[in-house]
């Protein structure tokens, strides 16, 4: 039993020497050249576990995702300002709407391996500025190759991204089939981190909770 207390003493002091390392080094280490003026402005959404990056829509984006409007999401509606893109774990992501409905099984499959799942919301103005909220300007050139990772983060079937049914917390949001793995080192926030860093922001060298990240995009840039 020591030998096991101290074990798990030993990789929580591992974990949180490397999560504060992770925050401090940053990723890449040294500034990308500036490429432009940063004329679009996205948005990174945090809660205690989990990021998202917000998009705003204009009639490119529309564009782009087109297969969101034909899964039913009101992306053309006028209220729309917004497209909320987020990747994570099948089961925790599908089967736990609220913390309510937080499970035992669920959970373990985040800790240790899970299949991936893409969520999109469509939403509205979003304040700023606000605790949960961190805005970016970034230019266009690394505007659209930050929808280029996006994209390519939906698996593909035969007919395009793959929408999984019956699935969604409200008729402004929806599912897909993802590309990846998840895992509680390799997760949803690490999936942010590598979007950002494409889209020429400097994060810290591994980020796998939301304050890690938040804190690593003040200090970086």
């Amino acid at each position: 039993m020591r030998k096991f207390l101290r074990f798990l003493a030993a990789v929580v002091v591992a974990l949180t020497l490397a999560g504060g390392l992770g925050t401090l080094v940053p990723r890449p280490l040294w500034p990308a050249a500036a490429a432009g003026e940063g004329t679009r402005h996205i948005l990174v959404l945090s809660n205690p576990i989990h990021t998202d990056i917000a998009i705003p829509v204009d009639d490119g984006v529309r564009r782009r995702f087109h297969f969101l409007a034909d899964a039913g999401l009101p992306v053309d509606a006028p209220e729309a300002r917004y497209v909320v893109f987020g990747w994570g774990g099948r089961a925790f992501y599908l089967e736990t709407p609220t913390w309510s409905d937080l499970k035992a099984a669920p959970v373990l499959k985040a800790l240790t391996l899970d299949a991936s799942v893409m969520h999109v919301d469509v939403a509205g103005a979003i304040a700023e500025p606000h605790p949960d909220v961190a805005g970016f300007d970034v230019d266009e050139q690394h505007f659209f190759a930050l929808l280029d990772y996006i994209a390519a983060s939906f698996r593909q079937g035969s007919n395009g991204p793959m929408v999984i049914d019956n699935a969604g917390y409200s008729t402004f949001d929806r599912f897909y089939e993802a590309k990846g793995h998840f895992n509680a080192l390799v997760g949803c926030n690490t999936w942010t981190a590598a979007g950002l860093r494409v889209a020429g922001l400097r994060t810290g060298w591994w980020n796998p909770l939301p304050v890690s990240l938040g804190w690593s995009l003040e200090l970086h840039n």
